[in-house]
């Protein structure tokens, strides 16, 4: 008789792939859907419909894989977090003090409508399309476009609108808060 032994089972350290492929493997598929995601436009990041989620979650299902390999181990999946965390901190910490990388990264608002007409190519570029503009201008009690001085889509994905009759400060890019110690 042969004695039958239990299946293997790797203990929860164990590492299936080794850590610097677990590292790199992660760099390339947070880089990758990175680039993804900024081809695909600002409306894949701002208010997610139902498929737009189903989406995330299945894109996150399938690059699993091919950030540990067969890793299954406890730290094998830490390492691929921990490196998704700080790859992710480096990045922004990055774009902040590299202007053109934070346009290449994030993209530039785009104007969708201007003192009531709209911006045809703009809408186009950006995959906007007409219901989804005035379901903004209704959320900020606007019910036509000769009602709207300006819309944008911000880099979030979200539509700003700013009615006719408003005031506008232009203002020189973005200011940073300083804390001065004292």
């Amino acid at each position: 008789m042969h004695a039958e032994s239990a299946p293997y089972t790797p203990h929860v350290f164990d590492f299936g792939t080794p850590w610097w492929q677990i590292i790199i493997r992660t760099l390339v598929v947070y880089v990758a859907l990175l680039i993804g995601f900024r081809l695909t436009g600002k409306r894949q990041i701002g208010q997610m419909a139902p498929f737009d989620l189903v989406l995330i979650l299945l894109i996150a299902n399938a690059v699993q894989n091919a950030m540990v390999g067969p890793d299954t181990s406890l730290v094998g999946g830490l390492i691929a977090a921990a490196v998704l965390l700080a790859g992710n901190m480096g990045l922004a910490r990055v774009r902040e003090r590299i202007p053109f990388l934070r346009r290449v990264v994030e993209g530039n608002p785009a104007v969708l409508i201007a003192d009531g007409q709209l911006q045809t190519e703009a809408l186009r570029r950006e995959e906007i399309d007409i219901n989804e503009l005035e379901e903004a201008m209704r959320e900020h009690g606007l019910a036509s476009l000769e009602a709207v001085k300006m819309a944008v889509l911000e880099v979030d994905g979200t539509i700003s609108i700013v009615p006719q009759g408003t005031e506008t400060i232009r203002t020189k890019r973005r200011f940073r808060q300083r804390h001065r110690q004292n």
